[in-house]
């Protein structure tokens, strides 16, 4: 599990195009960049507790469900998991007009 959660935060960095001390900004310092660096470097600990996985969550713009997932911790309530996210296409046809 150590191993997908460092994933996530390597690629999570790489799409944002953020550093550690980005993250650690956008979570408003409740993870320190060097605790960002040690998980996406693979050197931390592994033991993710709710507060650090919370404020990871923050840091890295996902659903605190993603971090607790990867870290083992229980999964919260969460009401926007229902929420359906299909694509919206409308057909349209060659002369312009909806079909």
């Amino acid at each position: 599990m150590a191993h997908d959660l460092q994933r996530l935060v390597q690629l999570r960095l790489l799409e944002l195009s953020s550093t550690a001390q980005a993250a650690s900004r956008r979570a408003q310092w409740a993870i320190a960049p060097e605790t960002i660096t040690r998980i996406a470097d693979g050197r931390h600990s592994g033991m993710v507790s709710e507060r650090l996985a919370a404020a990871l969550a923050r840091a890295l713009d996902v659903p605190e469900n993603r971090v607790r997932r990867l870290a083992g911790l229980p999964l919260l309530e969460d009401p926007r998991a229902d929420i359906c996210t299909g694509p919206h296409l409308r057909v349209v046809r060659d002369d312009g007009r909806p079909a």
